[in-house]
């Protein structure tokens, strides 16, 4: 295990929204700052997302919907449905969201863990976007690992409120691929498409109910046996979070990555971090949480986050 995690970011691309809009984008650099002022990740461990092209992005998407978001001409009713307006830095942001998720993948085969300061955008389905995710980038992931022979059996472990809809209607079909989805069961989308195992909470759950149906969800990914994990790591499952309905605390999220992540190190399971869903007021608490993740996964990993 090398002495530091590589963690991928994004941020840098410019998302234009209108006044108003609801999507806490700010988040994302926020977030970086906070890893870095607290030191739980080092400067040196911070690389640019690269873009993922066209053709890595048709191993989950048609053709039509990847042209249709590269030049502006998608359709109206499906950027209604994504919720944001189209751009190209929408574009190049969403390719770079895929792109820092598959160097990930690849980081964390050699090293054991590695992030993504973006990603976990599981409501992407193969023609359409949904719910602020454009293209699903644990989808593409995983399809490329599976052309490449990288890994046989892919657990996805998807911890945000929000059911996986996109990754079960991508993936559900393929060989080798099991989809564990804990969420709101009133919670959005209204519509869910069945995951491997989908373990749905009703409102105000708080953390000892919650842990004990992760750890039952657990014992069906261990059954699973995967030699890869992708760990979606959302954070709207916070009280304080405006979308979520649950009613964890900080510490119950970090006692759910401590579950999630010691499994991994135990088993020598290699795993990578998506940022997935957060949107708690004030949005400092989501950035607090995400960063409780990363301080989880340097303790467990015995990460030193030294320069150099």
């Amino acid at each position: 295990m090398r002495p530091s995690m590589n963690v991928y970011y994004s941020d840098h691309y410019t998302l234009p929204l209108p006044p108003g809009h609801r999507f806490p984008i700010e988040k994302y650099r926020m977030l970086r700052d906070l890893l870095l002022t607290e030191n739980i990740i080092h400067s040196s461990d911070l690389k640019e997302s690269p873009l993922a092209s066209p053709e890595l992005l048709a191993l989950a998407h048609t053709a039509e919907y990847i042209e249709g978001m590269r030049t502006g001409s998608v359709d109206e009713q499906i950027l209604k449905r994504l919720g944001f307006p189209w751009s190209l830095g929408l574009y190049d942001r969403s390719c770079a969201s895929v792109g820092g998720a598959i160097a990930a993948m690849r980081d964390a085969l050699k090293d054991g863990i590695a992030g993504n300061l973006a990603g976990g955008t599981h409501h992407s389905h193969a023609d359409r976007g949904e719910g602020y995710c454009v293209f699903n980038d644990i989808a593409v992931a995983t399809r490329l690992m599976k052309r490449e022979g990288l890994a046989k059996r892919i657990a996805i472990i998807d911890l945000d409120v929000h059911q996986g809809n996109g990754n079960s209607s991508i993936l559900r079909q393929d060989e080798g691929v099991f989809i564990f989805s804990m969420h709101g069961e009133k919670n959005y989308p209204f519509i869910k498409v069945p995951s491997h195992l989908d373990i749905a909470l009703p409102d105000g759950t708080g953390d000892e109910v919650y842990l004990e149906h992760l750890q039952d969800g657990m014992i069906e990914v261990r059954r699973f046996d995967p030699d890869y994990i992708f760990y979606q790591m959302g954070v709207d499952p916070l009280k304080e979070d405006t979308l979520g309905k649950l009613d964890l605390s900080l510490e119950g999220l970090m006692r759910r990555d401590e579950l999630v992540l010691s499994y991994a190190k135990r088993s020598g399971i290699p795993v990578s971090l998506a940022l997935g869903g957060g949107y708690a007021k004030p949005i400092e608490l989501s950035v607090r949480a995400y960063a409780n993740t990363y301080r989880v996964a340097k303790r467990v990993f015995s990460i030193t986050s030294v320069s150099g």
